[in-house]
C-alpha cells in the first residue's frame, strides 16, 4: 500500500510535536502514550478497511527496514 503525504509540509511540525509530548517519560510511559494515540486515531479514522491497510503499510514498512 503506497501512503499519500497528506501532512504536506507539516511532516517536521507534526514529528517535533509527536516527539515532544514524549519528553520527559520512561520508556514504558512513552510505549503506553503510543497505544493510546493508535487508539485515539483509530477512533477518528473509524473505517475497520482503512485500519487494516495501515497496519499492513506499517508493519511492511518496519520489515523494510531491517
Amino acid at each position: 500500500m503506497a501512503l499519500q503525504d497528506k501532512l504536506a509540509g507539516n511532516g517536521d511540525a507534526f514529528y517535533s510535536a509527536l516527539m515532544d509530548i514524549h519528553e520527559g517519560l520512561s520508556e514504558a510511559q512513552s510505549h503506553a502514550l503510543n497505544a493510546r494515540l493508535v487508539l485515539i486515531m483509530a477512533n477518528e479514522i473509524a473505517d475497520l478497511d482503512t485500519l487494516k491497510n495501515l497496519f499492513k503499510a506499517a508493519r511492511d514498512a518496519g520489515q523494510n527496514s531491517k
